[in-house]
Order: structure tokens, then sequence, then C-alpha cells
């Protein structure tokens, strides 16, 4: 599938998201995705979702949780739910707590170079 569903009401919030970027995402962004290979997009709409990251090529979506992402019980849901929807839609949801970002750099991005390669494979 390369027709992903897209909420355009979306826009704005999605260019607000990409506008005040968290550190741990502008450290993933500039510091790995932005000139990683295949092309990647930053707070991408898929339809009513804004995902942190996207590449089409690999059909990998890479979501950055903060730690209220396991401490409120709604987060934790609304996080299943979506990943379910995405996944729905043939996409791989990798997820990785802001604390990997800040402690572990370097292994998040052999797992995401490492997840990129295996789906390029299989698509």
């Amino acid at each position: 599938m390369t027709f992903l569903p897209r909420n355009k009401k979306e826009r704005p919030r999605s260019t607000q998201l990409r506008n005040e970027a968290t550190p741990a995402e502008k450290k993933l962004w500039y510091r790995f995705l932005r000139t990683a290979s295949p092309r990647w997009n930053r707070q991408r709409i898929i339809d009513s979702y804004i995902v942190d990251f996207f590449c089409l090529k690999a059909k990998l979506v890479i979501e950055l949780d903060g730690s209220q992402h396991y401490n409120e019980t709604g987060l934790i849901e609304y996080d299943q739910i979506r990943t379910d929807y995405l996944e729905a839609l043939e996409l791989k949801v990798l997820r990785f707590t802001n604390f990997e970002i800040e402690n572990n750099f370097a292994e998040v991005c052999r797992k995401i170079q490492f997840e990129v390669e295996q789906r390029q494979k299989t698509i």
C-alpha cells in the first residue's frame, strides 16, 4: 500500500509539533534521521494521527515517548489503539523512550537502521 489516509485538518497541529519539537525529537532528527536514507518525515499525518517520524519506503513509524506515556492509563490505551491502527495499515511502529534517546542514542540509531534494512528486504 503506497496511499495512506491523511486528515488535512491536522496540518496546523503537525506544523506546530514540528516547530515545538522535544529535545529528544530534535536530537534524533538532527543527528540521525534528517540525513538518513531512505528519506524520513517528521510529524507526518496518517489519517487523524500525527506520528513523530515516518519512512514511507520502509513503512516504518518511530514514536518517542516521554514518561507520561507510561504513567497515564489513558495514554497507554491511546498508544495501543494508535499502534493497532497503524499496524493495520501495514506499518511497523518502533517506540523509544526519551531516556533511551538521551542515554543509548547509538543503540537506538542501530535499531532503526536494522529495522529499515529488514523492512526494505520484505516490502
